[in-house]
């Protein structure tokens, strides 16, 4: 059975898909972008933007009950 995960520790989905989902033996994340959740700003630096994106999935792995090692693939998309 699969849940919904959501955190208010990560911006919110903003189309048609959740934060998140365990299907019970794997958790899946939608693609995280830099946005802050408190404020909804954007860092201007590159480097500041990737942390941005890194600590929003972390979140969302954290509100899942796990922790960044238990992270086996992820796929990063810079442009």
């Amino acid at each position: 059975m699969k849940k919904i995960i959501e955190t208010q520790r990560a911006p919110g989905a903003i189309g048609p898909y959740v934060q998140g989902v365990d299907l019970g033996s794997m958790v899946f994340t939608s693609g995280q972008i830099p946005v802050c959740p408190q404020t909804g700003e954007i860092p201007a630096d590159v480097q500041d933007q990737a942390r941005l994106s890194l600590e929003n999935v972390k979140a969302i792995v954290v509100a899942a009950g796990l922790s960044v090692g238990d992270i086996i693939k992820m796929t990063v998309f810079i442009t």
